[in-house]
Formats: structure tokens, sequence, C-alpha cells
């Protein structure tokens, strides 16, 4: 009887294993919201690092997080480093492109708690009055990814954050919006 227990436990697991191979190599995460607000008023809160603290949902995750900047003050080349608890891990950010009212791409490079390179990508369209503010992040999803994916959705679990962050980002434009009418 505990034989066949560890025969159909060790097929379990070996095709788990086998079926995280089958992922995708990379991963593609991708939110939407409307900002009702111009793009000139959206875009310095992402594209200074510094402006993140009010509406990064990241942000929050220890309050005794150690920040560095470094590089240019904001815009391409700007350099955001990070120490924190288990929840924030350690990383680096740095903006490699900025057009302004326009976009911003970040190289954002994880150490722990497990090191992943990746590209975020911030992209303002205006519609009218309002600008649809999209936030992106993808990479290569490599085999410990692959495998987490069988159990975690990476969409479901990073999507959630870039939605909360998007609802903050909204709440902070339009207000701007509207203090300076």
């Amino acid at each position: 009887m505990i034989k066949t227990i560890a025969i159909i436990a060790a097929v379990l697991i070996v095709g788990v294993l086998i079926f995280a191979a089958t992922k995708p190599d990379t991963f593609r995460v991708v939110r939407t919201t409307t900002v009702d607000a111009p793009p000139e008023t959206i875009y310095p809160l992402i594209n200074d690092f510094h402006q993140w603290n009010a509406w990064s949902p990241f942000e929050q995750l220890d309050p005794a997080m150690v920040r560095t900047h470094s590089g240019a003050a904001f815009g391409e080349g700007a350099i955001y480093e990070w120490e924190g608890n288990r929840d924030a891990g350690s990383g680096r950010m740095e903006i490699t492109d900025s057009t302004p009212d326009r976009s911003v791409t970040i190289q954002l490079d994880f150490t722990k708690p497990f090191e992943a390179h990746n590209t975020a990508e911030f992209t303002l369209e205006p519609r009218g009055d309002s600008t649809i503010v999209t936030w992106a992040m993808h990479g290569p999803n490599l085999y410990i990814g692959k495998l987490m994916s069988v159990f975690v959705s990476m969409d479901r679990m990073i999507g959630t954050e870039f939605e909360t962050g998007l609802a903050n980002l909204k709440t902070i434009g339009e207000g701007n919006a509207v203090g300076a009418s």
C-alpha cells in the first residue's frame, strides 16, 4: 500500500514538473485604466521615482524599506534601488526610455526573493480630456516561474497589484487635474 502511494506521488510530481516545462518561455502582464486628466498631469508621477511612494502598491509592502535614488533626478537614467523585507524583496529599476507625456520604459531587476530581469512599460494615450494609462511588464519565464505558474497565476497576482497602482494613479492624477483647473 505505501509503495503504491509513493509511486502515485512520484508520478504526480513528475507530471507537474513536465507540465511546467510546457509553459511559455515569456510572460506579459498588462492592465489599463482611464484617468480623467491630461497626460502632462500623469506623466511626471511615473517618470520620477520620487513620486512612486504616493501611488505604487509595491511601496507599501515594507514600511522600513531602504530606498536609494541615483542617476538622473527623473526620466531616462533615473535609478531607484530598494532593500526590503521578504514581501518587498530587493532590486533595482532604471528608466531606459522616456517620451514626455507618452511613455516610460523601465529595466526592472529583482535580486530577492529570487533573481529576475523584466521590462515595465507605461504608456499614456490622450482621449479628449482623459488619458488611457497602460502598465505592462514582460520578461523571460524561467523554469521556476513556469513551475510557480502551475499553482499561482502570475497575471492575477501581479495584475492585481497593477490594478491597485493604476487606481491610486487615477485618484492622484484626477486630484491634480482638478486642483490645476
